[in-house]
């Protein structure tokens, strides 16, 4: 009798036990399925939406096309074979389960400040949480002797810093969680902090000159998100920059290009604690730079009355004007705000001309699920044409960014 009651009571500890352990598992995966949304691992790991986290999508990079690889829970071409500890090596060092080093077009400069906690649920959610897929990797585009990876590893000596995030002591909690979520796995500086001769992002936090300040990539420009140039965040209150961040849109501009993309699939789904965080984090980038200088404006006017002085005023008036406005205000939520958009006014036009040849969507969001689209004009319009417009909208309603030429709309033509 007594052994038939310790078994059945050794039964019942391993059964909670088990019922513990799997509960513990569970709540990893919840974990990690959010931080794979912070992360939008899907941006580059997704290339058929019915095939998640497959691969396949082509990374555009100066010496050729390099294709996101396969990282579902497959044990012949995705991750199904790595430990947890291979996979924080590939996580933020770079460095796959076979020794291979990863190109930065993956993140791990970013991914370098993630906690063991935040990497053990990511390794949760991708072992068990992810349905395995077959699908192959497939070689980079890049050619020999380009394509040798032993130079990577002389580069991430160079250029990494392979260590977790260390808060900052002097500011608040909020301020610490804002500054961990972009420097990490929000990995923003991956498009707005500009690159140097050896692609390096020149700075991975505020510590360092440059860090946010904008940049050129894959015909876009990431706008300066920290008011180094006067334009930027400058004037954006918290509350717009999480309206921006949960629906792609405030009364300063929209989100479009790579920006949309990642509202629609990572931003929109942080937390309303999170997005606070992160909003304090920038803003506090802004303190002691001066915003951008507007002069009069006497554009308003004249488009209003219909006497526009200039090829680009009346091309303008003949393609833009019935949606934004004479006074470049656009409509909120609707038609965006033309008149000091960062998009328009920032240092390079670049985004201004693709968006102009090549229309754009702003993101699908539960917040704002209408996705409203501007149609595409370089079919109708000239390089000159478009660099005439473009000119305009930078030095319109008292702002003074630098002119387009032609040639810079052809370079981005080019891309298409």
């Amino acid at each position: 009798m007594k052994s038939a009651l310790f078994s059945l009571a050794l039964l019942l500890a391993v059964g909670s036990v088990q019922a513990d352990t799997a509960n513990e598992l569970d709540a990893a995966i919840e974990r990690g399925r959010y931080l794979a949304q912070l992360g939008d691992c899907a941006a580059c790991h997704t290339a058929d939406p019915k095939r998640p986290f497959a691969g396949g999508l082509a990374l555009q990079s100066p010496m050729g096309a390099i294709y996101a690889t396969n990282i579902t829970p497959d044990t012949r071409n995705g991750i199904g074979g790595y430990s947890q500890e291979q996979f924080a090596d590939a996580l933020r060092k770079g460095v796959a389960a076979d020794g291979r080093h990863l190109y930065p077009a993956m993140p791990y400069p970013s991914f370098a400040r993630l906690t063991d906690q935040d990497v053990g649920d990511l390794y949760a959610y991708f072992r068990h949480g992810v349905l395995a897929d077959p699908t192959d990797n497939r070689a980079t585009d890049i050619p020999w002797p380009l394509n040798m990876r032993w130079p990577l590893g002389v580069w991430n000596a160079l250029f990494t810093e392979a260590a977790p995030y260390q808060p900052v002591a002097s500011q608040t909690a909020q301020w610490n969680r804002g500054a961990y979520l972009v420097q990490g796995l929000g990995h923003c500086g991956t498009c707005h902090t500009p690159r140097g001769l050896a692609f390096q992002e020149k700075a991975l936090d505020q510590t360092t000159p440059g860090y946010l300040s904008g940049a050129k990539l894959a015909g876009w420009y990431a706008a300066d998100l920290t008011g180094a140039s006067g334009n930027g965040l400058r004037g954006w209150s918290q509350a717009d920059l999480v309206e921006f961040l949960k629906t792609g849109r405030n009364a300063h501009a929209a989100a479009f290009g790579p920006m949309g993309e990642a509202v629609e699939h990572s931003t929109q789904h942080f937390s309303e604690p999170d997005l606070k965080a992160v909003a304090v984090y920038l803003q506090s980038l802004s303190a002691g730079h001066a915003a951008q200088a507007v002069g009069s404006d006497y554009t308003s006017e004249r488009l209003a009355d219909g006497k526009p002085e200039g090829r680009g005023e009346e091309l303008y008036l003949d393609n833009c004007a019935a949606c934004h406005r004479s006074d470049g205000q656009g409509y909120r939520s609707t038609f965006p705000r033309l008149a000091g958009n960062s998009a328009v006014t920032g240092e390079g036009a670049d985004s201004l001309i693709r968006i102009i040849l090549n229309g754009s969507s702003m993101p699908i969001t539960q917040g704002a699920p209408t996705g409203l689209s501007m149609p595409a004009f370089g079919w109708r319009l000239s390089d000159t044409q478009v660099a005439q417009l473009a000119s305009f909208l930078r030095s319109a309603w008292g702002y003074q960014a630098a002119p387009v030429t032609p040639a810079e709309v052809a370079n981005i033509r080019a891309l298409q």
